[in-house]
């Protein structure tokens, strides 16, 4: 099956030099200069996956993430951005990037986050509900429920919770997850997974409510029935 990528970059050299390596690798992409052509292509052409530069002129990179975002698309998204502190790397999240890869990177580093994003995408065909006390999730539907309330997940945030639910009662560890989530082992320094924890800690705990995620220090993270 051949992929579409949408890539944004304002780099012009950058830009030709991605289009060339992915289009090696057998995907069609759509390459544009600035937020607002990234938007409109969005729009009108349905990407697999987008890679956006976080810094272009006009609307950037996180500005078209928040826009497509609250118009309820969840077409994986990888940032590309110059910015190593761990701030801007959480603004991208929060923004609803599913992942982020700093300038410089290798080549190799970006096809794998993107093989790792549309497996992710296209996970979950079965139609078994896993349930783990009162949390429930459907798969194949990407819905989930603590209770009688349905929870507002993004893409990341639901898979982390799914490997965690089909595993209860188990220990993960950090390389584990990173592996499983992002396709690529990070390194301990890296802070994708304590962000996504606490968002869905968040979403899952509320006041009055048993926590599900546990941590184990030192090791990873393990979900359990209270």
């Amino acid at each position: 099956m051949t992929y579409t990528v949408l890539l944004a970059e304002d780099d012009r050299p950058i830009r030709d030099s991605l289009v060339r390596i992915l289009r090696l690798e057998g995907y069609e992409v759509i390459a544009v200069p600035d937020g607002v052509q990234a938007l409109a292509a969005a729009h009108d052409r349905a990407p697999d996956v987008l890679v956006l530069d976080v810094m272009m002129p006009g609307v950037d990179g996180l500005g078209v993430c928040q826009v497509l975002r609250a118009e309820g698309d969840r077409t994986p998204i990888l940032m590309l951005t110059a910015r190593v502190e761990t701030s801007d790397r959480v603004a991208g999240l929060d923004a609803g990037a599913d992942d982020y890869l700093p300038k410089p990177f290798e080549p190799l580093e970006l096809l794998a986050r993107l093989r790792a994003l549309l497996r992710r995408a296209g996970h979950g065909q079965d139609g078994a509900v896993i349930q783990v006390g009162d949390l429930r999730l459907a798969p194949a539907a990407r819905r989930a429920w603590r209770g009688p309330r349905e929870l507002a997940l993004t893409r990341t945030e639901f898979d982390l919770l799914e490997l965690l639910a089909r595993n209860q009662g188990i220990v993960l560890s950090h390389a584990t997850i990173y592996e499983r989530i992002w396709g690529y082992d990070f390194g301990p320094g890296a802070k994708n997974l304590i962000v996504y924890v606490g968002y869905l800690r968040r979403k899952l705990d509320l006041p009055g409510q048993p926590p599900l995620i546990h941590t184990v220090r030192g090791v990873g993270y393990t979900l359990r029935r209270p």
